[in-house]
């Protein structure tokens, strides 16, 4: 396993550029997301809307907005491949401070779960994309939202322990200077 910080650096840099062009990309298309003049969100799509309500506004879906919002989830797999390795790399730079073994430990593991987000929000791609085909085959909705919820919480997880160790480790740093 890489061991550098600077390879870890350069890797997350890369991320965030792939991250943040793929992301205004997505942001950009958000705008056509409109169905019976009402906007919709991706979001919602994921985790606020009822199944009726995910039902009923993909039948309703003229053929541009299905474009676009299967472009959008084309998209997010590209977004997917700079977020989660961004996430891994900002927690094994977190690593490399001086921090406890445990703590170490719980580092490295919140960045290999990072490939369990990715295959989660994978997975979540390929269920929205057969529902824009196929409305009334929508199942295993219960399913669906434990694989986004699962996404979020492992990607906020590692992305905020990492950062807030990045951050209090630099403060104490500049501090004992």
């Amino acid at each position: 396993m890489i061991n550098n910080n600077k390879t870890w650096n350069k890797l997350f840099l890369l991320c965030f550029g792939l991250f943040t062009g793929t992301a205004f990309c997505m942001k950009w298309m958000e705008g056509d997301f409109v169905e019976n003049g009402s906007v919709f969100s991706i979001i919602g799509l994921e985790a606020t809307y009822s199944k009726e309500r995910v039902m009923a506004l993909l039948s309703g879906l003229d053929g541009t907005v299905k474009t676009i919002v299967r472009y959008h989830l084309f998209f997010d797999f590209a977004f997917m491949a700079g977020v989660y390795p961004g996430i891994a790399c900002l927690c094994m730079t977190a690593r490399k401070r001086k921090i406890g073994k445990w703590v170490q430990t719980f580092l490295l593991g919140l960045a290999l779960l990072q490939l369990v987000a990715w295959g989660c929000d994978i997975a979540e791609n390929r269920f929205l994309l057969k529902w824009i085909d196929k409305p009334e085959s929508i199942s295993s909705f219960g399913v669906y939202h434990v694989v986004v919820y699962t996404k979020w919480i492992i990607a906020l997880a590692g992305a905020l322990v990492a950062i807030a160790i990045l951050l209090v480790r630099k403060k104490r740093v500049a501090a004992d200077e």
